[in-house]
């Protein structure tokens, strides 16, 4: 058999029934040939890790705009860890690590330039509205590979289009929809004490005596406590859903809501305004793959395609030359 044959074998032998078998995808929107070495699920996970959107999460927010400092998260390094958390949940689940980790690594390539502040500022903006899990989908079918898309599984991208607010139809997809809660609020814990926003102690005792004092700790509870409750039941126990509602509540209050955080947010509104502004008067000063999808989409659908792709910088180089006058030198 080929090495590709030999590991959908073992999947069938070891995944538990509730599983996602990579040999029962349901399948791509175009169907290829099969890899000899790779499974279905493989190849999706390399394909999004491989691709130019991906990269440009390196230079995308997290939760702070820009911030001084090599130690905060971006995109990228917040997908990482939602990977590594996804992973550790799905192996202990034996649940299907290939589709998980595929999922993980593409759940937030429609997010914007400048986080979720730069995802409201489209929503404001388009009149059909904006969110970043549709707009994922719309990166890995119709934007990346020069508008050919990805080509990915169904189930791969069901999971990035419901890790936010949605089931996923895969047990894999519901994992990382905890996954990314897990790593967000605790590593935003950490940005923050870093940032001199919060310190551990202003966490409430009521959650970290549940939790845990230290952002590994209350991983390791969560993700303990969601493993032991079983791949059918998808939930964790009363008591630790409770504190983890809780640390939600006090992240958005203490962090997210802060007014150190969001002083930079209206800047972001006016340089995203400025920009949907500019591109919209004259489809002609978008790339020419974004022309093409005005012509399918509609010329606003298009703009924010290509201003969501963008990375903080490249956005802030483009504002800046597009209002802000270049100086002026004598010859």
């Amino acid at each position: 058999m080929q090495p590709r044959e030999t590991y959908e074998q073992f999947e069938r032998q070891l995944l538990c029934p509730e599983a996602c078998l990579s040999s029962e995808t349901k399948g791509r929107e175009r169907p290829t040939e099969p890899c000899a070495l790779r499974t279905e699920f493989q190849r999706d996970r390399d394909k999004i890790i491989h691709c130019n959107s991906f990269r440009r999460l390196k230079l995308k927010t997290q939760v702070f705009l820009t911030p001084e400092g090599d130690h905060y998260r971006t995109r990228l390094t917040h997908t990482l860890e939602v990977g590594q958390i996804a992973r550790t949940i799905a192996r202990a689940m034996r649940l299907n690590e290939d589709l998980t980790e595929a999922i993980a690594m593409g759940h937030d390539l429609g997010h914007t330039p400048f986080g979720h502040a730069g995802e409201r500022a489209l929503d404001r903006i388009n009149p059909a509205g904006f969110k970043h899990y549709e707009q994922g989908v719309r990166v890995v079918s119709l934007i990346e590979n020069g508008g050919k898309g990805l080509n990915l599984t169904y189930e791969v991208r069901d999971g990035i289009l419901k890790h936010t607010n949605m089931l996923a139809d895969t047990k894999e997809g519901i994992v990382v929809r905890f996954a990314d809660v897990i790593a967000y609020l605790n590593h935003d814990i950490d940005d923050a004490i870093r940032a001199g926003i919060l310190s551990e102690s202003d966490l409430p005792s009521d959650i970290t005596d549940v939790l845990g004092h230290s952002k590994s700790e209350r991983i390791t509870t969560l993700v303990t406590d969601l493993v032991n409750n079983g791949v059918g039941a998808m939930k964790m126990s009363p008591e630790i859903d409770k504190a983890y509602i809780d640390l939600k509540e006090f992240m958005f209050e203490n962090v997210y809501r802060n007014p150190t955080c969001k002083a930079e947010e209206s800047k972001t509104y006016s340089m995203l305004d400025g920009l949907y502004t500019y591109y919209s008067a004259d489809i002609d000063r978008l790339p020419q793959l974004y022309r093409d999808l005005s012509e399918r989409y509609g010329i606003e659908t298009a703009v924010c395609d290509y201003i969501a792709g963008m990375s903080d910088k490249y956005a802030v180089a483009r504002f800046i030359d597009i209002y802000v006058p270049a100086a002026w030198h004598i010859s």
